[in-house]
């Protein structure tokens, strides 16, 4: 069978790219994922490592600036470019290795080693991108279309990486099952689907248990909302505060003063640090004493050496701040500006960033001291993109964190897919670490997340809100919250080895070419 046409494999990456954004919020058609992977995969069909790294590439543009439109809003349309290009540059990779990886004697016999083959391959791929450059950027990974699929549901099993696994294996036995109709082998064609839909269920025999196995925690979380400015709105640190005043306040004719056992506010709520500004003091301490309730609040502080850090801090009524947890993993060309002189050639915009955000260096957990239970709860928090990051989140449970909180301000994105991209991480978390989980936004969407990754409420956007549950206190870990480094790790470590043996049976190929005519019969009789 003759190879795809070069015109043919750019359209089909092209279209396969928009087809995958579709499945993200806020379209959220998530079988669209495998629809917009099997068109990749076909259209790697090529065997040209360089022509494939354009392919990746194209598939990686389309996807990529749908999927990231609203960074234009934030910083400007160079870096948005700029970003999509580089992780663009990794799925061109991905479609390198895959070329040389299935050169390989095993890997090129037959479908069924080519098709988890490629799996990993692709899952090394994004987690290659999750850590690099600059820490890396996990946003767009498959997992993440995912929150409403019977595949989500593995990452209870194994995280982001199994379900990014098992979204790609769906994908490549639905492209197996085209090249098959191609050649009239329906009998494998059909096959290969059956054995698609039943990777696309196994998720539904995974355990997701949400019971108390600690008894409950009654929080509330508030919405206070700042209007929709843009970038203007990180200018109205007083308006906001007041606005989480005002809705906190409000809350006493849903509950009873001591009857919460934690307040939430998001992420930038009380940007004038309170320890340091005596009118944001004033509130907080006006809230706290009202409802009689410990508050963990965002806000940044400014240490005299410069930088600013952005931090979570638990605040008690006549005490003051008495946890505090500093966001380990702040956002490139956003909250922080590396290489700045280089970076202002290519766009002012970097100005914008006037203070270089610091990295905290502890784990995300909060100790509240929770009286109606009699002991201390331990509270996971990260802050706003800290969610795409497997290891801040896993690290926050594993640590002691009963309940998930995730503090975000996604006040500057407007209305767009931002916040509930977000949103479906932090649903696809819930599942994962077996935890309750509160997203918290400025400006919405916020939401109440059961641990099987069920909404039990959720706000709007750029609307004042609050929301009231009481959540399950669970202790027992996950075993992708166990065993979450293995498994990335190991997933990493096969991909390049798939890679590195599909490259070695490509050079004995060419030193022997009659290595590729000894194990036709084989090949045949596997296919």
């Amino acid at each position: 069978m003759h190879p795809p046409r070069r015109r043919t494999t750019v359209l089909l990456a092209v279209v396969g790219g928009l087809l995958t954004d579709a499945s993200f919020p806020g379209t959220a058609w998530w079988p669209l994922a495998f629809v917009g992977v099997a068109l990749l995969l076909l259209a790697l069909d090529r065997d040209s490592a360089r022509w494939n790294l354009v392919v990746g590439a194209g598939w990686g543009l389309a996807f990529f600036l749908p999927q990231l439109s609203w960074i234009v809003g934030a910083v400007g349309s160079v870096p948005w470019v700029a970003l999509c290009v580089a992780e663009a540059g990794f799925v061109g990779l991905f479609g390198a290795a895959w070329t040389w990886a299935r050169r390989g004697r095993v890997i090129r016999t037959a479908d069924r080693w080519q098709v988890p083959a490629v799996a990993v391959v692709w899952t090394a791929m994004e987690e290659a991108r999750s850590v690099m450059p600059f820490g890396g950027f996990p946003w767009g990974r498959l997992a993440f279309s995912q929150a409403d699929s019977p595949i989500g549901r593995l990452a209870w099993a194994g995280g982001a990486p199994l379900v990014s696994v098992a979204v790609v294996l769906v994908a490549a036995l639905l492209a197996v099952a085209v090249r098959r109709v191609r050649r009239l082998d329906i009998g494998l064609a059909s096959g290969a689907v059956l054995l698609a839909g039943a990777v696309l269920v196994m998720g539904l025999a995974v355990p997701l248990d949400s019971a108390a196995q600690d008894g409950r925690l009654k929080v509330a979380a508030v919405q206070g909302d700042v209007p929709d400015r843009g970038l203007d709105s990180l200018d109205q640190a007083r308006e906001v505060v007041r606005n989480h005043e005002a809705g906190s306040i409000a809350l006493l004719g849903t509950v009873a003063p001591g009857e919460l056992d934690l307040l939430l506010w998001p992420e930038n709520s009380a940007d004038f640090d309170p320890r340091t500004d005596p009118q944001t003091q004033a509130i907080v301490e006006k809230v706290t004493g009202a409802l009689d309730v410990p508050l963990l609040l965002g806000t940044q502080s400014y240490p005299d050496t410069g930088g600013r850090y952005n931090l979570g801090m638990l605040w008690e009524h006549g005490v003051g701040p008495v946890a505090i947890y500093a966001k380990q993993h702040p956002v490139p060309f956003a909250e922080y500006i590396p290489m700045r002189e280089v970076a202002r050639r290519f766009s002012s915009a970097v100005d914008r960033v006037r203070t270089d955000m610091l990295p905290g260096h502890g784990v995300g957990l909060i100790p509240v001291d929770v009286p109606r239970l009699g002991r201390t709860v331990g509270i996971a928090d990260v802050i706003c993109f800290e969610v795409a990051y497997d290891d801040i989140v896993r690290s926050a449970v594993t640590a002691g964190g009963e309940v998930l909180v995730v503090q975000t301000n996604n006040a500057t994105f407007g209305h767009t897919d931002e916040s509930t991209q977000q949103l479906a991480m932090s649903r696809l978390r819930a599942m994962e670490l077996g935890r309750a989980t509160v997203q918290i936004s400025t400006v919405g969407v916020s939401a109440i997340i059961a641990p099987n990754g069920a909404m039990t409420d959720r706000t709007g956007l750029f609307t004042a809100a609050h929301m009231v549950a009481a959540l399950p206190l669970r202790t027992s870990l996950t075993p992708a919250a166990r065993f979450g480094d293995e498994i990335s790790w190991a997933l990493r470590g096969l991909g390049v080895a798939i890679v590195v043996a599909g490259m070695a049976g490509a050079w004995r190929r060419r030193r022997d070419p009659a290595e590729d005519r000894r194990p036709a019969t084989r090949r045949q009789a596997a296919r």
